[in-house]
């Protein structure tokens, strides 16, 4: 017997969700999102502003985006994710819809829903996709991994400790809740 083979969607279902709901696509396959927690959006909200100050202060020319924030992962039809987190420092990878292509750095912060999607499933999409850094912040656990995919390293940090930027030598972000 054959196996069915699952239809897959492309950025236009993407663009047809009603109002209000979101969903992210890898590969043709959608993946429906909850609504971040209020520890969640404190975590980002801080992490970008931190970002944002560092990039400011040093005349940096990548910029840091808050979801809900469209990336074209492969800049193809079958590919849309909304990180937590995204810099990027290649201005011609943006435009009004978002950014085509990969970003520079990706944070995710991790909810009950979405454990295999930022474990498993964007890391293996971000590092494909040539992301240069990607963290996963795990508000239950408390801990940070942070995955350097240009010296091809992996951490594990406490929220208690200061986290080293790899994309920004000599910068650190700590996250306090």
């Amino acid at each position: 017997m054959p196996l069915i083979k699952a239809e897959l969607k492309t950025i236009d279902y993407i663009y047809a969700l009603p109002e209000g709901e979101r969903a992210e696509l890898v590969d043709g396959v959608i993946y429906n999102m909850a609504p971040p927690s209020v520890n969640h959006q404190r975590i980002a909200r801080d992490l970008t502003t931190d970002l944002t100050n560092y990039i400011r202060k040093n005349n940096g020319k990548c910029e840091a985006f808050l979801a809900p924030f469209a990336v074209f992962l492969n800049n193809d039809d079958y590919n849309y994710v909304e990180p937590d987190i995204a810099v990027i420092c290649d201005k011609n990878k943006l435009d009004d819809k978002g950014c085509h292509g990969a970003p520079d750095f990706i944070i995710e912060i991790v909810s009950p829903s979405s454990k295999k999607m930022d474990y498993m499933i964007k890391l293996f999409k971000y590092r494909s996709a040539g992301v240069r850094e990607y963290w996963i912040v795990d508000p239950d656990k408390k801990m940070v991994r942070t995955y350097n995919f240009i010296e091809n390293e992996t951490a594990d940090y406490p929220f208690s400790e200061s986290i080293p930027v790899g994309i920004y030598p000599g910068f650190e972000l700590k996250i306090s809740i």
